[in-house]
């Protein structure tokens, strides 16, 4: 062996050792598992949601990025790879098999989160419309969905329903007057990674989706995917 195959192989297993020490996965049996039981367990670490679950065929651990998870209720971990004896160095433990992959969109337990979020009151809401480029009220994202598709909006409004860390992020209902309930142009859904509380007055930037579908009934025709947060 010549001295540049020696240092890269040096090199790479030092990137395989740096990978494990992060909890980052390295595969090593077959992909696209499905896994659906039971959480009787989890435990947040590193980035990652650990949860163990009890299926027809037993107990097994899985993984799958930070997120809210409730104990009791039934998930599906989808397109899951078995990782054999993987160690996570945040934990300071080894598990001698783990199934990491991704939350199904259709499981109960982002069901049973969004349910627990509730509205603070019906109150009539009279909140001044954003200033500055891409303002909006609720009702005219709404109702010109189809027209600021994928386009930046700035809108300001009243948060009516709150919910945080639901899928590594938080899911607010923002209403500021305008609109009718009638016709749903009154409310409008925002995701973000900031934080705030019910009740709070916040000015949400971000760009306009259409016909998400975050499962388990959960469809919606249009929401704003917020960069920003701001009271």
């Amino acid at each position: 062996m010549n001295k540049l195959c020696a240092i890269f192989l040096v090199f790479v297993f030092s990137l395989i050792s740096s990978a494990w020490a992060a909890d980052q996965p390295v595969p090593a049996g077959p992909a696209s598992l499905t896994l659906t039981g039971e959480v009787i367990e989890t435990m947040d670490a590193g980035g990652y949601t650990y949860i163990r679950i009890k299926s027809k065929d037993g107990e097994a651990w899985a993984a799958v990025g930070k997120a809210n998870v409730v104990k009791g209720a039934e998930v599906t971990i989808e397109n899951g790879t078995v990782m054999e004896n993987f160690e996570s160095a945040t934990l300071k433990r080894k598990f001698p098999a783990i199934l990491f992959g991704n939350l199904g969109g259709a499981d109960k337990a982002v069901a049973a989160a969004h349910a627990a979020a509730k509205v603070v009151d019906n109150e009539p809401v009279n909140v001044p419309k954003a200033t500055g480029a891409y303002a909006h009220t609720v009702a005219e994202v709404v109702t010109q969905a189809a027209t600021l598709k994928d386009k930046p909006v700035k809108v300001r409004g009243k948060i009516v329903k709150y919910n945080p860390e639901i899928m590594g992020k938080t899911w607010i209902h923002l209403r500021d007057g305008s609109g009718a309930a009638a016709d749903n142009s009154n409310d409008i859904l925002v995701t973000s990674t900031g934080t705030a509380a019910l009740g709070d007055v916040v000015t949400v930037s971000g760009l306009v989706r259409t016909d998400q579908d975050f499962g388990a009934g959960y469809v919606y025709k249009v929401l704003i995917e917020a960069s920003e947060l701001a009271h």
